[in-house]
């Protein structure tokens, strides 16, 4: 029995819900809006449009969705336990946009 138990637990910590993985990782301020971010389908995962809030998302998975006037790329590199800071939110995703980190370009004015 314990061994029953203790592989539906790591099944478990294997994927997590999309709404709950984008409120831990601060792409939404509250978990009902990520909820309706994704029954909006707005959000993409692997390339293949979700609807479903509780969509299980895994380590690797790929997600796209609009944020402001952004669209956001981002490879799940953690799951998370619980919605912390900024910093550790930042821990969970790596942005795979291929300007993230530098400044923003500058255009110089024409004549």
């Amino acid at each position: 029995m314990e061994s029953e138990a203790g592989v539906g637990s790591a099944e478990a910590a294997e994927s997590r819900r999309l709404d709950r993985w984008l409120w831990y990782a601060r792409f939404c301020k509250t978990r009902a809006l990520a909820t309706r971010l994704c029954q909006a389908g707005k959000v993409r995962v692997n390339r293949m449009r979700v609807r479903k809030p509780h969509y299980s998302v895994r380590v690797g998975d790929v997600l796209t969705f609009a944020q402001g006037r952004d669209i956001r790329v981002v490879r799940v590199l953690a799951l998370g336990e619980r919605r912390g800071p900024a910093t550790e939110a930042r821990a969970l995703y790596e942005d795979l946009r291929p300007d993230a980190g530098a400044p923003e370009a500058v255009s110089p004015r024409l004549g």
